[in-house]
């Protein structure tokens, strides 16, 4: 409200004030107007008294560009305004896809590279004072770092070593006896495939960056490798190296099995000698022992007159029958001498 004087008709003051209301004397309208953008005002000054901090962002509050406070729990506060200023800094876990780059082995061979990186702030204040509170700084920054750590990591391993340790994991054969064989001049072994843990490659990268976050206050979740390409002009060579190499393995593993195979082939044609060898000694053995036996019926026959004339019969019938093979008329003439005539003469 303004305040004016009084004055007597010649101009004199009469030293009476009176206090008039903004807008006393102007046109509806424009008092109308005045209040408008008085609370134009009013809420643009209120909009910047309270922040807002959500879940996944911290806030900073600066005051002529230096960092007052840091505001890293959810929900509203208060600043000075158009004295303290906001600046918003990411919370949550940010991807950063680095671009594809060239590094060399350690034994001399060039190898594209293509990585991405998981990231995120913990100190938004040393955020700040160090790379600006800006994402893009942090990115660059991130870039520089991963790339060194990953090319003096590679520097020192060779093609085969970071192929290898891509995953982590290494498969490995195993050659062992087989236990259920005993006693057998084969000597049989059986292969078993096995994974070992190595130390992966994104190991090698991470344990030569932990210096970000005291520095930067920035922590790199994880760096992985997304593919290792090689060259154009070196893919065809080193595909030509690797075919050599697998036609290699594969005729020295065709080498090791006709080996074992013959191996296998010569214990089995032994064994088979051994066992038609004692099969036809058992056979002989037996065909022995029952002619013997015979030799002991006969002698025992023999020795009996009655049995003696009945084999005799029989013998001579056999040989009667013997004699009258090959044709379905025969004729036999015998002398009466003969032991053939006489079963016929009844001297049996």
């Amino acid at each position: 409200m303004a305040e004016f004087e009084h004055f007597t008709s010649d101009g004199r003051p009469t030293g009476k004030r009176a206090k008039r209301e903004p807008g006393a004397g102007m046109p509806g309208s424009a008092r109308g107007v005045l209040w408008a953008v008085l609370a134009v005002v009013v809420l643009i000054i209120l909009g910047n008294t309270f922040v807002v901090t959500h879940q996944n962002e911290y806030k900073l509050i600066r005051q002529f560009g230096r960092v007052q406070r840091v505001i890293s729990a959810p929900g509203l506060s208060v600043k000075v305004p158009l004295i303290e200023t906001v600046d918003v800094v990411p919370r949550q876990l940010l991807l950063y896809d680095l671009p594809a780059s060239d590094v060399i082995t350690s034994d001399k061979k060039t190898m594209i590279v293509d990585s991405y990186v998981l990231w995120k702030v913990t100190d938004p204040l040393k955020f700040a004072q160090t790379l600006s509170g800006s994402v893009s700084s942090a990115e660059n920054r991130i870039d520089n770092i991963v790339y060194n750590a990953t090319k003096n990591t590679i520097s020192n391993m060779t093609q085969d070593a970071v192929i290898l340790s891509r995953d982590g994991k290494m498969t490995i054969t195993v050659t062992e006896p087989d236990p259920d064989l005993q006693n057998n001049d084969l000597e049989v072994e059986t292969e078993t495939q096995q994974v070992v843990e190595i130390t992966s490659l994104t190991e090698e990268i991470m344990a030569q960056i932990a210096h970000v976050e005291q520095q930067y206050g920035i922590e790199i979740v994880t760096v992985d490798v997304k593919k290792l390409d090689l060259p154009d002009d070196n893919k065809n060579a080193v595909y030509t190296r690797m075919i050599s190499e697998r036609e290699n393995i594969a005729a020295q593993y065709t080498a090791e099995g006709q080996s074992q195979a013959q191996i296998i082939v010569n214990t089995t044609d032994k064994e088979v000698s051994i066992m038609l060898s004692n099969a036809q000694a058992k056979a002989e053995a037996t065909v022995a022992e029952g002619e013997a036996e015979y030799m002991r019926i006969l002698s025992d026959a023999y020795s009996d007159p009655e049995k003696a004339d009945f084999y005799s019969f029989v013998r001579a019938l056999d040989a009667l029958k013997e004699s009258m093979k090959g044709s379905k008329e025969k004729t036999v003439i015998l002398s009466e001498d003969s032991p053939v005539a006489g079963i016929f003469y009844g001297n049996y």
